[in-house]
């Protein structure tokens, strides 16, 4: 394993960008003693040359792992590794320029969990990705960026197949957490990654924010799996407009979420800069929820989206389209034929779509397409066994 440690350094991350948040900067301590008395490999502060992680040895991430430039963390197939319980105060990040390659197999997956010995979500902060795709809160086609909600980190650019990495068969487990509502962590969250990017087969287990979410960027994902997030499974942001395949939710009784997929065209706490909206296309679903009065999907902040073979059960709403922006409307990707739903179902949906209050008129005709009969939504039973957890 080739390690970069700073010896007896203290110092803080800044990293600016064209958007500020109020999120104070993280100040990091890294020190020359990376294994503790039981022979664990301890890992926090920022990396400037190759971490290569092996299934010889245990590791336990007790602060903020960053992953600088030119770099790249490796983690095997097969890998365990824990996070000490200290909420947002550890996370692994990939920066501008750096990887990851965490690719595991059906049987033999990568995990990283809590240390906790009663764990429980929030544990950790979960794995941010910083790419150098387009983000709509900067102007369209600018080099400049934006920062993270929490550490302050850059992202952002104009390379649509920006390559953050891959990612496959990979469990996150007890993740989330927030300091305050405008400073979040999730369970996996991807600021501006390209298509160069692979993530698939990615399950994020119990977390308490969102289980996926997309700060612009252009990245195809599939095969995600999110279980009993606590705030939104899927949420998207800044000019998402990558696809998502195959995405299995489930939302059980007891544990108190919010939406299935929570879909802005633009992130209202700045402005649309770029002057375009999310617009992915989302293939293959099913959103199990809770039987509360939730949504299964709601558009809003002028989002755009294509939505084909959707199974949705056991929600108070189904799909809804909401126009919260003045001059922005989401409902306006209807009528451009930008947002529809081909082949959707809905079981024990009190209601199933939601059109009210509206700038444009548009009817459930014009939006749904296709047959109920024709909705099978994803085969999880046949790519989510043996590597998932429920």
């Amino acid at each position: 394993m080739k390690r970069n440690f700073l010896i007896l350094l203290s110092f803080t991350l800044a990293f600016l960008g064209c958007e500020r948040d109020d999120t104070s900067d993280i100040t990091i301590n890294i020190t020359n003693n990376p294994s503790n008395s039981d022979g664990v490999i301890e890992l926090s502060g920022v990396f400037t040359e190759d971490l290569t992680l092996s299934n010889s040895e245990e590791y336990l991430i007790t602060g903020p792992v960053l992953m600088s430039e030119g770099t790249t963390l490796t983690v095997p197939a097969g890998a365990e590794i824990k996070v000490a319980p200290v909420g947002v105060n550890a996370y692994i990040a990939i920066l501008p320029g750096a990887q990851i390659q965490a690719v595991g197999s059906s049987s033999n997956p990568i995990v990283f969990t809590s240390n906790a010995g009663t764990p429980s979500s929030g544990d950790w902060g979960g794995i941010v990705l910083c790419g150098r795709a387009p983000i709509n809160s900067t102007a369209d086609g600018s080099t400049d960026t934006a920062t993270t909600e929490v550490g302050g980190l850059s992202y952002g650019g104009n390379i649509p197949n920006d390559n953050s990495g891959r990612m496959e068969y990979v469990r996150l487990e007890y993740v989330g957490g927030a300091i305050d509502g405008n400073a979040e962590l999730n369970g996996l969250s991807l600021y501006a990654v390209g298509n160069g990017t692979v993530i698939d087969y990615v399950q994020i287990y119990k977390g308490s924010d969102d289980g996926f979410e997309f700060f612009g960027g252009t990245v195809n994902a599939s095969h995600l799996v999110v279980t009993d997030a606590e705030d939104d499974s899927i949420d998207w942001t800044e000019g998402y407009t990558g696809s998502l395949t195959d995405v299995y939710i489930v939302q059980n009784e007891g544990i108190g979420h919010d939406s299935g997929f929570e879909m802005d065209g633009f992130n209202t706490d700045f402005s649309n800069e770029g002057g375009y909206f999310s617009a992915p296309n989302v293939t293959n679903v099913t959103v199990i929820g809770d039987n509360d009065s939730g949504r299964a999907f709601r558009l809003r902040a002028g989002s755009r989206g294509v939505f084909t073979n959707i199974l949705v059960s056991n929600f108070g709403r189904g799909f809804v389209i909401q126009d919260d922006e003045p001059g922005q409307a989401t409902s306006q990707g209807v009528v451009d034929g930008d947002t529809s739903v081909t082949d959707i179902a809905f079981s024990n949906v009190e209601s199933p779509v939601v059109l009210s209050d509206l700038e444009n008129m548009i009817t459930e005709a014009e939006l749904i397409f296709g047959s109920a009969d024709n909705a099978t939504g994803t085969d999880f039973a046949t790519w989510g066994s043996n590597w998932t957890a429920n």
